[in-house]
């Protein structure tokens, strides 16, 4: 996971807007970004969405309407947001939350990418999890 870098552009103002489920941030670097829910969500950095090492990460689905409950701060380089989905195990550094602000236009096109791969359709309710969610194909 991507850590604070030295000269990394750090939060100068953090907005949670529930209504438009948005988190607004703004940079040092006058870089301000509207990051939806939904993106932070299925692009948590979790165990649980990112699996354990490399093609484990599983697709998020049914992700649209999803809120947050908190937005809980982690040392002086990170959140922790807790979904109204329940999920709260990802922690956003500073630079993941600049780069999934940054890069939104390409990340939203690699998740329609998967979800067509896929064959499932974005607002699938997500499967039951079996057992810990750890198992080996």
């Amino acid at each position: 996971m991507a850590g604070l870098h030295a000269g990394a552009p750090t939060p100068q103002s953090i907005t949670v807007h529930n209504k438009s489920k948005v988190l607004e941030v703004g940079f040092s670097d006058g870089a301000s970004f509207r990051i939806p829910f939904e993106l932070m969500r299925i692009y948590s950095p979790s165990a649980e969405v990112q699996g354990h090492g490399p093609g484990e990460e599983v697709l998020q689905t049914g992700k649209r309407e999803v809120g947050l409950l908190e937005l809980e701060p982690v040392g002086n380089y990170a959140v922790k947001p807790v979904f109204t989905d329940g999920h709260e195990s990802g922690i956003f550094s500073w630079t993941l939350l600049y780069e999934l602000g940054q890069q939104q236009e390409a990340l939203w096109a690699e998740y329609e990418r998967r979800l067509a791969a896929a064959g499932v359709d974005r607002d699938a309710p997500m499967a039951p999890k079996g057992g810990h969610g750890c198992s080996s194909h």
